[in-house]
């Protein structure tokens, strides 16, 4: 019997579907006006990122002459040339947005763009000395001979490109010059207005000083530009002497990667453009001529001015967590009873208080952690300089392969090793994003391993804006696995067996659809079962091949997928995302198991990348409360009507909608539990009555 063909979306479709989604809340009404500013940024940054890594690779692939089809039916010349249709629609509708929309809303708020042939002579006054005084000084232009590649230009930098004619030459004397509009200050220039807050652009600035750095010369025409490279390189771990200095290889060939998208300003003339693509290397196919500014990103500064509070979101600060008591040690707390975290809704601070405690605890003996993105003032990085200096055993897995954290990383994995820790530089061949670390102490009744796992990064930072799950236990089953998974990345042992958790690539897949088929033969004996989950991207088609089985079967699956999902949802499987202003970002996995709920987080998506490339981890949460909790998180997301999307048959998104329905927005109905435990916490600390003790007489 010949094996029914898998239907899936493309992925780079769905992820642009994805931005989509990010780009409806920037064009939502009822949005405060700079929380659309902040969602259009977003989708720009997440635009650049797109380019360099996904189309750089389709790029890449297309060159070398590859055209095996993806699962969706799709060459590399087809995904590129639909991706330039429907990045292309996304580019002009997000400027149209940011023109007409957003920034005349913005004036009329008091937030203005000044216009530079209106300058009050104040206004001139101060840019003038602006110029003078911090531009001219700092920007050097590049000269550029006939024929030459902008060799100087970086990846996702703004740049003017001056056409240039000698005093008295002939016309067809031009000549170029390249101003690079980056590292030169915040680009957003406030200047000095009656009311409100006004502002300029730089290369307004530079443009209209232009002349300065070119004495002799008349310009004949300035254009702004901006290039996009192929960032897709991975280290040959092979042929490096080591990874690290492989790391900084790649970091070098980025630099001088293929233009993969060239954004040029609409009223561009036609030799301009062609002297542009000359000199960058890109085909027709990739300029995008941008009516309005490039880079939109540069504008999220602005979504966080001081003042115009009723343009911004309400303030959601995380939340302490009523079970952790502040002054009280972190151990014993976590000895006491296991401790579930659900951020930004919660603070993430217990979990830097558990590193921290570890550091500076006379009876800890080692601390052993995975760090894959991590912030750049970075509290549990000094925390384990600290630990070692303290002569603790410290080991820190420190993953160089970490894309475009390469550099911070490297940083962070010097400095470590100048302070005593065990350094280690990822594990050959596979990138390491599981998120655990693993405090041993020497305790009255023998050693006990403390173990905090995480679906998010260390990264105090986007453990504000994240939403990720914490789960910190010192349960022995745990924390031997705990100590497996390390001996497995540190030394030669090879990771055989575990009591507890899923290690991918070691078993996590062959977890997963044990527990899809355990679930499928439980619906065909004409039992209930379900498969739960929360991931960012559904790719595998594994498992996408295995949830329909098990649909057809009659598990009821539900999934919320926050960003690309290949899968096509059929009969029995319902497919949501949601964004809102959080960043879904949490891996949680529910599986009915004959009423024995079997609930697990991971670091993994459910991903060929994730199961096959990376190591990551699948924990399970058997203790109760808190896999009740886990449970309760999920379904409020499952039953978000307010800021969810759901996935059809077509590939397109529909907004779910309340349609009479109480209405739910997942992310505020968490965010007010969080408040609502801490009061009623408070209030029984209150209203707590202490009795007399016998034998005791009041003074």
């Amino acid at each position: 019997m010949t094996k029914k063909k898998i239907s899936c979306f493309n992925r780079e479709l769905s992820w642009l579907e994805f931005n989509q989604r990010v780009f409806e809340e920037a064009r939502e009404a009822s949005n405060p006006m700079l929380e659309r500013l902040k969602f259009l940024s977003i989708t720009a940054s997440n635009l650049d990122e797109f380019f360099m890594v996904r189309v750089g690779g389709l790029h890449m692939a297309y060159k070398i002459g590859r055209r095996k089809k993806d699962l969706s039916g799709m060459t590399p010349r087809m995904q590129l040339n639909e991706i330039s249709r429907r990045a292309g629609q996304m580019m002009s509708d997000l400027h149209n947005c940011f023109c007409n929309v957003i920034t005349p809303a913005l004036s009329k708020a008091g937030i203005n763009h000044v216009s530079m042939d209106a300058l009050t002579s104040e206004q001139e006054s101060y840019i003038q000395s602006l110029f003078s005084e911090e531009l001219y000084p700092v920007i050097t232009p590049l000269a550029v001979k006939d024929g030459a590649l902008f060799a100087g230009v970086q990846n996702l930098s703004l740049n003017l490109l001056v056409r240039l004619r000698k005093k008295g030459a002939r016309a067809e004397q031009s000549c170029y010059a390249t101003i690079s509009l980056s590292r030169v200050g915040d680009r957003i220039i406030p200047v000095p207005v009656d009311q409100g807050y006004g502002y300029l652009l730089h290369e307004e600035v530079v443009r209209r000083h232009a002349a300065n750095w070119f004495p002799g010369y008349e310009i004949e025409e300035t254009a702004v530009f901006r290039v996009t490279r192929n960032a897709d390189f991975a280290v040959q771990e092979e042929e490096a002497p080591d990874l690290l200095s492989g790391m900084e290889d790649v970091l070098e060939e980025r630099k001088a990667g293929e233009c993969v998208r060239l954004e040029v300003e609409s009223d561009i003339s036609r030799l301009m453009l062609e002297r542009l693509m000359d000199g960058t290397g890109a085909l027709k196919e990739y300029v995008y001529h941008v009516n309005g500014p490039l880079n939109l990103k540069d504008f999220m500064s602005m979504a966080f001015l001081d003042g115009f509070d009723e343009l911004k979101t309400e303030a959601w600060p995380p939340q302490p967590a009523p079970d952790i008591i502040p002054n009280e040690p972190m151990f014993g707390q976590i000895a006491e009873k296991n401790l579930l975290l659900c951020h930004p809704y919660q603070s993430y601070d217990p979990v830097i208080r558990f590193i921290e405690e570890a550091a500076e605890d006379s009876d800890t003996l080692a601390i052993k952690m995975v760090l894959y993105r991590t912030s750049s003032n970075s509290s549990i990085i000094s925390a384990l300089k600290r630990a070692a200096e303290n002569g603790i055993n410290v080991t820190a897995l420190v993953e160089l392969k970490a894309r475009f954290d390469e550099a911070r990383n490297i940083g962070w994995a010097r400095d470590l090793e100048q302070s005593g820790v065990q350094v280690i530089h990822g594990v050959k061949g596979f990138k390491t994003h599981a998120k655990i670390c693993l405090v041993v102490r020497r305790e009255p009744g023998g050693i006990v391993r403390y173990c905090h796992f995480g679906t998010g990064n260390y990264n105090e930072s986007t453990a504000k804006l994240y939403g990720d799950i914490s789960y910190m236990t010192c349960d022995p089953a745990l924390g031997a696995d705990a100590s497996a998974f390390f001996n497995a990345l540190c030394g030669y042992a090879q990771p055989t067996h575990f009591n507890c958790i899923s290690m991918a690539p070691v078993n996590m897949r062959e977890s997963l659809l044990e527990l899809i088929d355990f679930e499928t033969e439980r619906a065909k004996n004409g039992h209930k079962a379900f498969v739960h989950a929360k991931v960012n991207s559904f790719v595998d088609p594994v498992i996408i091949e295995r949830l329909h089985e098990a649909a057809r079967a009659g598990v009821k699956v539900r999934l919320n997928v926050r960003g690309i999902c290949c899968l096509v949802p059929s009969h029995g499987i319902e497919v949501i995302s949601i964004v809102d202003r959080f960043l879904e970002h949490a891996r949680i996995f529910h599986f009915n198991h004959g009423g024995r709920p079997q609930v697990f987080i991971a670091s993994a998506d459910w991903m060929p990348r994730n199961l096959d490339k990376r190591l990551e981890l699948m924990i399970p949460v058997v203790d109760k409360g808190c896999r009740d909790r886990l449970i309760q998180i999920l379904d409020t997301h499952l039953s978000d009507n307010m800021n969810s999307w759901l996935l059809n048959p077509d590939g397109s998104y529909a907004s779910v909608g309340h349609k009479g329905q109480r209405e739910i927005r997942s992310q505020q109905v968490l965010y007010t539990q969080a408040c609502t435990v801490v009061e009623e916490a408070r209030k029984r600390r209150r209203t707590r009555f202490e009795p007399h003790r016998a034998g005791v007489m009041d003074a």
